[in-house]
């Protein structure tokens, strides 16, 4: 297994979901890596823990990343997170994600999970996708 891909695999996905049109027309820049201090937007992405497993074989090292991405609102019902997550789906699914270590093999939308936190009046999406990773340096 290789952990060394995953600092490169997050920087690349940071960079194409801030660079995607269709999802900054929904969110603007409020898409965050880490949460700022403060007062938060009424609808934002963050990027979220990861799980890796290895994933090797004879011709080198190699992880299966399980990446969460959340779409997280303080507006009524569950319209608007839906469609950022449509956008957020589009723009990684099958995406040639540039590393500046190693190589995405594949990257592929898992599962999502959508519900309300505390007294109901945040709304958040849970995405997570699959990434296989091939450690080349």
């Amino acid at each position: 297994m290789s952990y060394g891909v995953s600092s490169a695999l997050q920087s690349a996905i940071y960079t194409r979901l801030t660079s995607d049109p269709a999802l900054a027309a929904l969110v603007g820049t409020a898409i965050y890596d880490a949460l700022p201090a403060g007062a938060l937007p009424s609808l934002y992405v963050a990027l979220g823990p990861e799980d890796v497993r290895p994933a090797h074989d004879k011709t080198g090292g190699g992880a299966w990343h399980r990446l969460r991405l959340s779409v997280v609102t303080d507006g009524a019902g569950f319209q608007a997170a839906k469609e950022v997550a449509g956008a957020i789906s589009d723009a990684l699914a099958d995406a040639p994600l540039p590393l500046s270590r190693g190589r995405v093999a594949a990257i592929n939308f898992h599962r999502a999970r959508a519900r309300r936190e505390g007294s109901g009046d945040i709304r958040r999406i849970d995405l997570v996708f699959r990434a296989r990773t091939e450690d080349i340096h």
